[in-house]
């Protein structure tokens, strides 16, 4: 995933920031600690991730107190994530009150690159492209890169190992970027059976 510039908050696709796609009904996620309402991340359309796929993966995260709220872990209550069918076609409606919105809506080009390791692309793309390495925004598909101990969350459905999905930098400018500790990589996964979703950053 590299960065394609900016785009409108509502621009349909992968993208980061912006509002998302919902289906009708949704009701912003507010953090389990503050109460506030948490910041919408990025969406990832799951056709982009697997040629059958259908629907999308919506990540909020918690930045009301950054740090305060356990938003790095799946589980705690400080982030969130949703997996929506193709009936998300709605644009959501940002909430008064706390920090909903990333700065910048970014749009998102997809590369093929060659290695044996997420974590050693950015490099070695910036040096292909001469294009700052900040600039590539995760993957999709494939496998974790790992900064730490592997955190594959199980579904609290059945249970078993969520799907990878999505690898998430924090962003090409770090005036307008995620905030994953300075440094950080966000991971977001989905159980297909059970239609749930999570996330969880490393630093």
């Amino acid at each position: 995933m590299t960065y394609a510039g900016p785009v409108s908050a509502d621009a349909p696709g992968t993208r980061t920031g912006g509002v998302p796609y919902t289906p009708s009904g949704f009701e912003w996620p507010r953090c389990r600690e503050c109460a506030g309402p948490m910041q919408f991340l990025a969406q990832v359309i799951l056709s982009d991730v697997e040629a059958d796929g259908v629907g999308l993966l919506s990540i909020f995260m918690c930045q009301n107190d950054p740090g305060l709220c356990d938003e790095w872990d799946a589980t705690a209550g400080g982030n969130r994530a949703f997996t929506f069918g193709a009936d998300a076609v709605h644009v959501a409606t940002s909430p008064g009150d706390g920090i909903a919105l990333l700065e910048e809506t970014c749009a998102v080009s997809f590369e093929e690159f060659d290695a044996e390791d997420y974590l050693e692309a950015p490099e070695r793309w910036h040096k292909r492209t001469d294009r700052p390495a900040r600039e590539v925004l995760g993957q999709v598909g494939g496998r974790p890169a790992w900064l730490q101990n592997d955190e594959t969350p199980l579904c609290g459905g059945c249970a078993q190992p969520m799907t990878f999905v999505v690898q998430l930098e924090e962003g090409h400018d770090h005036q307008t970027s995620m905030n994953f500790g300075g440094g950080g990589c966000g991971y977001g996964f989905r159980c297909g059976s059970c239609g749930t979703a999570a996330f969880l950053w490393q630093r």
